[in-house]
């Protein structure tokens, strides 16, 4: 018998296209019938790994690509309906305590609950999530135990873990986010998402093909 498909949604809540892409996920598992694992790594730790930068610093400068890449986001929000989006006006936020608090939520059994204020409070409410006032009130308005998260997020099984995901994500081929694992085939960004989906539906008949 044929082990489960891992397919895998590598995420920092400081990329606005982690975010799009995600809100696009549910109907692929939908369709699929396969849930994503979320696995955070921490974006900065991935572009000093690689040598990478951010969108907003590659696009600088550049005459119209960053106008193509806004009417390409304009593009994918139609595509999916998404209504939610807003621009970050304090980006770009340092996000170290956002995912080592999305690590600590995961040990505390809050993974979800963190995981959607997160989000609605970098790209729906955006809000400057690396100020440490506005990040505890901002998870308090959510009715979070954001406290006990806080203090979890300081012990070194949190940072180990960040770390360790980071690592991890560089060395199978990383580079930025978001990242779609599917099996061990990689694919980036959030417009890769068909072709996510079809290797999902294509690994998935691999085994029955065998076994036919």
């Amino acid at each position: 018998m044929a082990a489960p498909l891992k397919v895998e949604f590598h995420f920092d809540f400081g990329s606005p296209n982690a975010y799009l892409a995600e809100l696009a996920l549910p109907e692929i598992e939908k369709r699929t019938g396969v849930k994503f694992d979320y696995v955070p790594v921490l974006l900065g730790g991935v572009y000093k790994a690689t040598g990478n930068m951010s969108p907003g610093e590659s696009l600088r400068g550049i005459k119209n690509k960053p106008e193509y890449n806004a009417l390409e986001t304009e593009r994918f929000l139609r595509r999916h309906n998404i209504t939610t989006f807003r621009s970050n006006p304090f980006f770009p936020v340092n996000t170290l305590m956002l995912m080592r608090g999305v690590v600590a939520a995961d040990f505390e059994g809050l993974f979800e609950p963190y995981f959607r204020a997160a989000y609605h409070h970098m790209w729906s409410e955006p809000k400057k999530m690396d100020d440490p006032q506005v990040f505890r009130e901002a998870f308090l308005s959510s009715g979070l135990d954001i406290d006990r998260i806080i203090a979890r997020a300081q012990q070194d099984e949190v940072k180990k873990k960040l770390i360790e995901n980071t690592s991890n994500a560089v060395a199978r081929g990383s580079f930025g986010s978001p990242t779609f694992f599917v099996g061990d085939e990689i694919f980036f960004g959030k417009d890769r998402l068909r072709e996510v989906e079809e290797e999902i539906v294509a690994q998935l008949a691999a085994p029955q093909r065998k076994t036919a």
